[in-house]
């Protein structure tokens, strides 16, 4: 029987005078030197045979064989491609494979038409950092270390002594407008926001928002009323009814919720609004004489409102989604319903 070595020797001799006659004979030369069940595996297993004190060289040896084996048929596969092998024409007057058109994500595109509503009434669209200070994110905005509205906020820190959060709120971009822009200010703050809560179908550790800040002098609930009509308007239709309700928030005073008639049933009950006739969209409130101190901006002179929607939310209302999840998960099936028609 032939040793490890001879068989080796006989099948170089085969690999340096092969010479393909066509893409065939190159295939059968790559399945009978390089397949699974090829030459190379097959001298492979035999060393198993060599003697332990020769199994150094005979490896090497194999090696070797393997490297002429792979170089000989890359050496030919090179030469077909950059020659165009014996491919067929392409027939240029075949229509061509279409590509799916994308689309914006259904977030985006719910946070831009709520940017252009505002934009269209006076208001400039401003951003902040998603790493936020304390001061900026919790103090500025009437909530100070022992204030009780900061359980309100599972917060994520990034390090403490001083304390740097994942923003909670985009009110943190109001802050940073308030301390560094002139009066008067009307600004639209979006961005997404964290907070430390159980992934469900109603709750995740991170989402959007839409904010408003107006600040001038004179300003007044009614202002806020009419500014958010106007908003409901152009985003669900003129005849969505509108509903304010008390509520609070430390950085407003007085506060309010906002409620409009469920878009799904138009009021008379079903899933989405619990049977009561009513969504809760956003909250908002007039600015609170003590934030305004705290950016050196005298109460007494100047007022202002505030708002805050949570996008998620919108997106809800306006296309029925009935899971937060679908929105992070990039399953195409959900996200093909909102491609353009």
């Amino acid at each position: 029987m032939p040793s490890l070595h001879e068989l080796m020797k006989t099948h170089e001799q085969e690999i340096n005078s092969f010479q393909p006659a066509g893409a065939a004979d190159l295939e059968n030369y790559r399945i009978r030197f390089l397949g699974t069940k090829g030459i190379v595996k097959l001298l492979s297993a035999e060393m198993k045979n060599v003697a332990p004190d020769q199994r150094k060289e005979a490896g090497q040896m194999l090696n070797a064989f393997k490297t002429l084996a792979e170089e000989k048929y890359n050496a030919f596969a090179d030469m077909k491609q950059s020659s165009g092998g014996n491919a067929p024409a392409v027939d240029i007057t075949l229509p061509g494979t279409p590509i799916a058109a994308g689309t914006r994500h259904p977030l985006r595109m719910v946070e831009n038409e709520i940017v252009s509503i505002f934009e269209k009434i006076g208001f400039s669209v401003a951003t902040g950092p998603e790493i936020e200070d304390d001061w900026h994110n919790f103090t500025s905005l009437n909530m100070p270390a022992d204030h009780p509205a900061r359980d309100m906020q599972d917060t994520f820190y990034v390090a403490q002594n001083p304390d740097w959060v994942l923003r909670t709120h985009t009110s943190s971009v109001q802050a940073r407008i308030l301390e560094t822009q002139s009066l008067p200010v009307r600004v639209i703050c979006p961005g997404r926001v964290y907070r430390n809560e159980t992934i469900s179908a109603r709750a995740h550790c991170f989402f959007h928002q839409c904010e408003g800040l107006y600040v001038d002098k004179n300003v007044s609930f009614a202002d806020l009323k009419q500014t958010l009509y106007y908003f409901v308007t152009e985003m669900f239709g003129e005849n969505t009814k509108v509903r304010f309700r008390p509520s609070y928030f430390p950085f407003t005073e007085p506060s309010a919720e906002m409620d409009i008639s469920c878009t799904v049933c138009g009021g008379t009950g079903c899933n989405l609004c619990k049977h009561s006739g009513w969504v809760e969209i956003l909250g908002c409130g007039m600015v609170h004489p003590d934030m305004l101190r705290n950016f050196n901006i005298d109460p007494e002179v100047y007022t202002g409102f505030a708002f805050g929607m949570g996008v998620e939310r919108i997106t809800q209302i306006k296309y029925q989604v009935n899971d937060l999840r679908l929105y992070s998960q990039n399953d195409v099936r959900f996200l093909r319903q909102f491609r353009p028609a």
